[in-house]
């Protein structure tokens, strides 16, 4: 798990370089999943989780991967203090069969579109 505390006037770009990481590591062997959350009361707080195969792997392979370089380095200028990342153990994972889809073109608003019940939904945050 990753939080972060984005600087107001640097949220869209943390977006787009988080969002290229993200797209990247979709294809990485070991990848399981990685949810993005926004805090309702904070546009600009975080939750980023990551779900691997194998710690181990995330934490000496994927995390020195290129795609990650310009992400790594601009992460100083974009955050108001500095990522806190931890570890969890999963010990029960309940799912939907529904899929959504959550498009990040704008920082604070965003529609979702639902494979599930076909129809657009307004999140604002």
């Amino acid at each position: 798990m990753v939080r972060f505390q984005v600087l107001p006037e640097r949220l869209e770009r943390f977006l787009t370089l988080l969002n290229g990481v993200l797209d990247a590591m979709r294809d990485e062997p070991g990848f399981r999943e990685a949810v993005l959350h926004r805090d309702p009361d904070s546009a600009c707080r975080l939750l980023l989780v990551e779900s691997w195969e194998s710690r181990e792997d995330a934490e000496d392979e994927q995390i020195h991967r290129p795609y990650r370089r310009a992400y790594h380095e601009a992460l100083a200028d974009l955050l108001v203090r500095p990522r806190e990342v931890t570890e969890w153990r999963t010990l029960r994972a309940d799912r939907h069969d529904m899929r959504l889809e959550l498009p990040l073109e704008s920082p604070l608003e965003s529609r979702v579109e639902s494979r599930y019940a076909g129809e657009p939904v307004e999140v604002r945050a």
